[in-house]
């Protein structure tokens, strides 16, 4: 990976996030808004500019300042050609790329026309670029300039955002590929997803995904279908559609939380998976699932599926609806309580264990992170779940991971592993809590896996090999009988260590040791005396 490249472009967002600073929106819940559409912008201006300089039409063009010359020079018919030849690449019309809002910075009604840029480039691409929101569809830019509140510092603020797009090209960028824009990715949104704990905003690591993409296919597929129902920004699919192969597969997701879907959309289009933009669900997947089957009807089936959805949430509202007989086919275990003094603590990770395997095709396979008390937890809805994963030959495995491999959450995780390619009758059971070393994320800790323990997670449990206290191959006639738990510690071998004695060696062994218990004895018969004479003297006081 060229380091050059990937310091430029982080600069790029830093001086984006300075612009913010200066106009007084650091930290602002409009902040991450304003930074991702300027960013996705200018992504979108120099990746039409750099798939120009493959076509025809532009040969003989030394520089990107000449590829724009010449693409301002065509004529509205050889312009519409342009847009069929690039196919999914979005097209910003010759008055709205950097460069032309760039020389007309200092116009009066400034402001004015770099929002009617971004709606107008969102217009013009949104069969592409929009996302599903129920029936409705979020279109790729909103506008940046009406988050300043003073209109007469409207103009400089958008001034100062294309000055410091101009500054960069992302020209270099694009033969890098998913490692580099995967860190991108995460360091543009870094301050923008800390709710921890809430709806579809949880930040997987990618260390977590890396694992789950390479145990789910580690040779990769052909022509699959990939979902997360809870997908938050999108790091768990992003992740197995780069071990797959991004041409090999199409991605499905839902979230409820725009947010993510912002930062799940922008994900896709870095990624070169904008082909599965269409795919990009904003919605309740619990209550309203909208990937259905070829019938319309039906839940659509996948050959992977990847999640880690919210552990608690407050589902107060829609608890008794999911409990209808409705639902009942997808929610077989059942539907959590909701507590009454702390409905935010619901266990509604359940409800989505429950609608991936209803999810999932027949020969599919799935990676879910769940609370590692799930592996274990005696309440009717986990036990169900957890024998219905034994009776049906589908549980490949689990991993526990270390505490605190999350930043944002404490809650110790395992991933579950599931396929039902074929019936297994054992399961392999790692416990890699005590790999990691901590490091500190802001005011948090968080446990970070060095890249020989990701190989060794990952090699133990392809191999389906075991190690001593690391990982076991666990009967599921066992499991059934230690009530179906998924707890390694509870399947390893306990090992006594002995050592070889010759009958004389005993012999005075145990002479040694009856001799310490007897001064041990005396120690304690002298103790006790003097004990029962203070008491004594206390009482005669």
């Amino acid at each position: 990976m060229n380091t050059v490249i990937l310091n430029d472009t982080l600069a790029m967002i830093d001086k984006l996030k300075t612009v913010c600073a200066n106009y007084g929106l650091a930290n602002d819940s409009s902040e991450y808004k304003i930074i991702t559409e300027s960013f996705l912008y200018k992504y979108l201006n120099d990746r039409m500019l750099y798939e120009f300089t493959k076509l025809p039409e532009f040969d003989g063009c030394e520089g990107t300042m000449a590829i724009e010359e010449r693409y301002r020079g065509l004529d509205d018919t050889a312009r519409d050609m342009l847009q069929l030849e690039l196919g999914t690449t979005a097209i910003v019309r010759p008055e709205w790329m950097v460069s032309s809002l760039h020389n007309r910075q200092n116009v009066d009604d400034f402001a004015r026309q770099f929002d009617e840029a971004l709606l107008g480039i969102a217009q013009d691409n949104i069969e592409v670029y929009s996302v599903k929101a129920g029936t409705e569809a979020i279109t790729l830019f909103q506008g940046v300039s009406r988050f300043i509140v003073e209109e007469n510092k409207r103009n400089g603020f958008c001034a100062a955002l294309v000055n410091a797009l101009s500054d960069f090209s992302f020209a270099d960028a694009f033969s890098q590929g998913y490692d580099f824009f995967s860190q991108v990715f995460e360091y543009l949104i870094k301050d923008y997803n800390k709710d921890s704990g809430s709806y579809g905003e949880y930040f997987t690591p990618h260390a977590i995904a890396n694992i789950m993409a390479r145990i789910l296919a580690p040779a990769g597929d052909r022509n699959v279908t990939v979902y997360d129902p809870a997908a938050g920004s999108g790091t768990l699919v992003l992740a197995l559609a780069h071990q797959i192969g991004e041409r090999d597969c199409t991605t499905y997701t839902q979230d409820r939380s725009q947010k993510a879907n912002e930062f799940m959309r922008l994900n896709l289009i870095l990624n070169g998976l904008v082909g599965s933009l269409a795919n990009v669900v904003h919605d309740d997947t619990l209550v309203s699932p909208r990937h259905l089957g070829a019938d319309g009807k039906s839940l659509k089936r996948f050959d992977y599926i990847v999640s880690n959805p919210p552990f608690k949430c407050d589902f107060s509202d829609t608890r008794d609806t999911l409990a209808s007989e409705k639902y009942a086919q997808r929610f077989w275990a059942g539907v959590p309580n909701v507590p009454a003094k702390k409905p935010e603590k619901m266990a509604i990770y359940l409800m989505f264990i429950q609608h991936i395997l209803y999810s999932l095709k027949p020969g599919g396979k799935a990676a879910i992170v769940v609370p590692t008390g799930f592996l274990t937890a005696k309440s009717k809805i986990e036990l169900a779940i957890r024998t219905r994963m034994i009776e049906k030959g589908m549980l490949r495995g689990v991993i526990s991971m270390p505490s605190n491999i999350f930043a944002n959450t404490g809650t110790n995780v395992s991933i579950l592993f599931l396929d039902s390619s074929k019936r297994y009758d054992h399961a392999l059971l790692v416990d890699a809590s005590k790999l990691g070393t901590k490091e500190k994320v802001g005011k948090n800790q968080r446990t970070v896996l060095s890249g020989e323990e990701i190989e060794r997670i990952v090699t133990v449990f392809n191999n389906a090999e075991e190690q001593d206290d690391f990982s076991v191959l666990a009967d599921y006639k066992a499991i059934a009988e230690k009530r179906y738990s998924f707890s390694a510690g509870q399947y390893f071998e306990v090992k006594i260590e002995y050592v070889d004695l010759t009958p004389a060696e005993f012999q005075t062994e145990v002479a040694e040791r009856m001799a310490k218990l007897r001064d041990l004895w005396s120690e304690g018969d002298c103790l006790q005396q003097e004990i029962e004479e203070r008491m004594k003297a206390v009482r005669l006081a």
